[in-house]
């Protein structure tokens, strides 16, 4: 079975991360957005994934086919114009009459896939929220959706689509964003999906819902702290001895990292070749080849191979950077959000 999955965002809202990375590249819980996704669907039978790049699309493509046996179709967004016209994009990659899913690359879900992809109707996930008007929503009448909005200034439904999709026949979707596209129909200059699939029920496609456990935002700093803390939640944790540290779960701590003289967690995420020592480490994601040294770090972003000296702050830095801070100005150089 194949997979769409868009991973052309920018992720303005995680720079400095994503100057260098790309967004569903950011390691939370021990490993990339994009990989906790991938490690979700291969058990289902997807052994096909078809990867909307844009924004250092090269990386990513790179990534997945290094790490997973899956055969990888590219497709290049060279525009930003919306989850719509992305999935539109797909349209030669995916038989038409061949079942489908759409995930969308930066956010993780949580729920029983399996009874969907072996089910007999398309369905949509949903959650209910508790503010619809920052969703698209979905109306039910019993168990079949008879209307989508996206982002409703009056909500009808508390029902949030919430990035995952499951098609039985795609061939439907194409051409109701044929229809989308070629009617100039966008919201603040971008096609949605959600139109397309309106004109599918329109036309009298049966389209079904499943409920997701959770979703996890990894959209900002906050949210990808917030999604670290879960997801390591829910992690093995290491059994390894670290030279004169003491470890407070729950963490993730890559084999290749070194930790040395430190206090590490509880929330802490390191990734390969990072170096840790002399620190007292706290809720913070410490990005591959880091070197954090003598610091007391807490609610932090490390980007890769950044370099921290000195002494308590909260950061958010990026990729190669090198940050000294004075013992007499705590809360100095480096502050995050």
């Amino acid at each position: 079975m194949k997979a769409i999955v868009p991973v052309a965002g920018v992720g303005t809202r995680l720079r400095p991360q994503t100057h260098t990375v790309p967004k569903v590249l950011v390691p939370v819980a021990g490993k990339p957005i994009l990989a906790h996704i991938l490690d979700r669907l291969q058990p289902l039978g997807v052994d096909q994934v078809v990867l909307v790049v844009g924004y250092l699309g090269e990386k990513v493509v790179d990534y997945v086919r290094g790490r997973y046996r899956m055969r990888v179709h590219v497709v290049e967004q060279q525009e930003r114009k919306g989850l719509g016209h992305a999935i539109h994009l797909t349209q030669d990659a995916v038989e038409a009459e061949e079942p489908v899913l759409i995930v969308l690359g930066d956010t993780i879900v949580e729920a029983d896939l399996e009874p969907v992809v072996r089910g007999s109707r398309s369905a949509i996930g949903v959650r209910r929220v508790e503010d619809p008007r920052r969703f698209g929503i979905v109306e039910m009448e019993g168990d079949r959706v008879v209307r989508l909005v996206e982002k409703p200034d009056h909500p009808t439904s508390d029902l949030a689509v919430v990035g995952i999709y499951f098609l039985k026949n795609p061939g439907l979707l194409f051409r109701a964003l044929d229809q989308v596209i070629r009617e100039g129909r966008t919201v603040k200059g971008e096609f949605q999906l959600t139109d397309g699939l309106q004109l599918m029920v329109e036309a009298g496609e049966e389209l079904t819902t499943f409920e997701v456990e959770a979703w996890h935002d990894c959209g900002s700093p906050d949210t990808l702290l917030e999604t670290n803390r879960v997801l390591l939640e829910q992690s093995p944790q290491p059994d390894g001895r670290f030279s004169g540290s003491i470890i407070r779960p729950p963490v993730a701590i890559s084999p290749g990292a070194q930790v040395r003289a430190s206090i590490i967690g509880p929330y802490v995420s390191i990734s390969a070749g990072a170096r840790i020592e002399h620190s007292l480490i706290s809720d913070s994601i410490i990005s591959e080849g880091a070197q954090v040294e003598g610091v007391l770090l807490q609610h932090s972003l490390v980007g890769e191979h950044a370099t921290v000296r000195g002494s308590e702050t909260r950061l958010n830095i990026g990729d190669h950077s090198e940050i000294e801070i004075g013992h007499g100005s705590p809360h100095g150089a480096g502050k995050g959000w």
